[in-house]
């Protein structure tokens, strides 16, 4: 019973690295498509397939990468700070990435903002109704 639900497991787990291999195939196929058009130049199967194929254990690899600096820092979520130190060989990724993380954070400032604006909003409305409540039962 329990070699049957390893080797369903196991079979679950192929099947997700296949759609995943098809998936990041066709990516590259696409992005070769697109550069052939812009350079005037063409791409064998064989080349899209190699590429594909070097894409994806590159991901594995940076996805290996990225839970031992996890791990190193003595945490199980995966951070910006992590994702830069992957990058930091390629100065315009890191740069790029640097530069959306920091977007990103000041559009979370900027929801904090709105949002606790909101909630004073609320409440002095709420507390102004209620004084209001209490001066009409006192006329």
């Amino acid at each position: 019973m329990m070699e049957q639900e390893e080797w369903a497991e196991e079979q679950q787990h192929f099947s997700y690295r296949q759609r995943l291999k098809a998936a990041v195939h066709y990516t590259v196929g696409c992005l070769c498509e697109e550069v052939a058009l812009d350079k005037d130049m063409q791409f064998s199967k064989q080349t899209i397939a190699a590429i594909s194929e070097v894409t994806f254990r590159q991901c594995e690899n940076f996805a290996k990468d990225l839970e031992m600096f996890a791990r190193h820092g003595k945490r199980s979520t995966i951070n910006t700070e992590d994702v830069k130190l992957l990058a930091r060989r390629s100065h315009s990724l890191l740069k790029y990435i640097t530069e959306k993380n920091e977007d990103i954070a000041q559009l979370n400032l900027e929801r904090k903002a709105k949002k606790k604006k909101k909630l004073e909003d609320e409440n002095r409305s709420s507390v102004e109704s209620a004084e209001a409540g209490v001066e009409e039962s006192e006329n």
